[in-house]
Order: C-alpha cells, then sequence, then structure tokens
C-alpha cells in the first residue's frame, strides 16, 4: 500500500501524529499531572494573596465574587483588576487563555461608554484582543463554573517552561508484522511553571 498509494502515506502519518501529539501537549500544559506528562499550570496550589506574601509556586487568583460567574453590575471591571494584578514588568507579552465559551461570554462585555472591550482581528494571522492584549483561545481550560478557573492572564514566556528533547521521532519497522509496516512515534516533552509570579487566574466563586 505505502509503495502504491498515489499520495507520500509517509508523510501524510507524521503531519497527523504531529496533530495528535500538539493536542496532547495542550491538554497537559493546562491539566497534566506531571507524572510522564507535562505538569499543568492550572494543577499548582492556588492562593488570594499577592506576590509580596504568598508562597513561592502558588498561583494568585482573583475572584469573582459571585459562584459560577461574573459580577452582574461590573463584569468588565474585574477583568481590569486581574490584568493589573499582574507587575507591569510581566505585561509585556501576556496573553488572556480561555475556552471559547468563555469567550462567548465575554465578547458580550461593554465600557461605561458603550464599546465592546472585545477587539476582533481584522489581520490574518493575528489574534483578537481584549483590554489591549492577545487571546488565546484553548478549549482544555474550564467552563465557567462554580470555583472553575476559567480566565487564565500571565506572560507564560516568563511563566512557564517547556523542555522539548528532541521533537518527534517516528521510526519505520516493515519487518515485524509483515506484511503490514508498523510505525513508532516518540516525543518528549515536559512543562512546569517557572514563575509563579507571572501568571494569574480569575476564580469564579465568592472567595
Amino acid at each position: 500500500m505505502l509503495d502504491d498509494a498515489f499520495f507520500n502515506v509517509e508523510q501524510w502519518l507524521t503531519e497527523e501524529i504531529a496533530r495528535d501529539f500538539a493536542q496532547k501537549e495542550g491538554t497537559a500544559f493546562i491539566n497534566g499531572n506531571g507524572t510522564a506528562k507535562p505538569k499543568g499550570f492550572l494543577t499548582y496550589p492556588i492562593a488570594a494573596t499577592p506576590d509580596a506574601t504568598r508562597a513561592f509556586g502558588t498561583l494568585q487568583y482573583n475572584a469573582t465574587g459571585v459562584a459560577g460567574g461574573f459580577s452582574a453590575t461590573a463584569p468588565a471591571e474585574q477583568l481590569i483588576d486581574l490584568l493589573h494584578s499582574l507587575r507591569a514588568t510581566y505585561r509585556q507579552g501576556a496573553v488572556w487563555v480561555m475556552n471559547s465559551k468563555t469567550v462567548s461570554i465575554i465578547r458580550k462585555f461593554k465600557d461605561a461608554t458603550g464599546h465592546f472591550i472585545w477587539q476582533p482581528s481584522f489581520s490574518e494571522g493575528r489574534s483578537p484582543t481584549l483590554l489591549g492584549y492577545d487571546v488565546v483561545e484553548a478549549e482544555d481550560m474550564p467552563d465557567v463554573g462554580t470555583g472553575s478557573l476559567s480566565i487564565a492572564f500571565g506572560n507564560f514566556y516568563h511563566g512557564y517552561i517547556i523542555a522539548d528533547r528532541v521533537g518527534t521521532r517516528i521510526l519505520r519497522d516493515p519487518f515485524t508484522n509483515k506484511p503490514y509496516v508498523q510505525f513508532y512515534a516518540t516525543k518528549r516533552v515536559g512543562g512546569a511553571v517557572l514563575n509563579s509570579e507571572a501568571i494569574k487566574l480569575m476564580k469564579f466563586d465568592v472567595s
């Protein structure tokens, strides 16, 4: 089949494997438990205390004051508070991270003048912005719910380290299971919070 196919099967398989690995890595960088996979930033301890008094390795969160939702009176202001909980040192290059359901909620928010705080991108390859910062849609972020950590804002370049050992390696084996050709794919990658001051979270709860 590999020799007779009208397209490059091995190249197609390599691309599919790379896509599958990328999806699994994205999940692990957010929720991974650190066992045979990266340790996701949402699995670290959290506290409401500021940088000066919070233990190293513990991420700061801002509570919305409402179980499972934003404040009914000033939801946009809660996003501003989260933004400014990140020190100016880290705001250059910071991004918002949330899933598409959370995006659909925030896109309806307006400022005091009646303008939407969400700004869609009109340029190819550019992300939309929220309060002037790019938005990354990550479907592995939790939906808004009671106690959920559904929004992150931070400088992940400084806050989270990814160690990619050698990239994806694929071994072609045409001998073990003739007449079939087997492919073995491996990738060594790790991830962990490097600087817990550079990532902030929003918790949808009263405290």
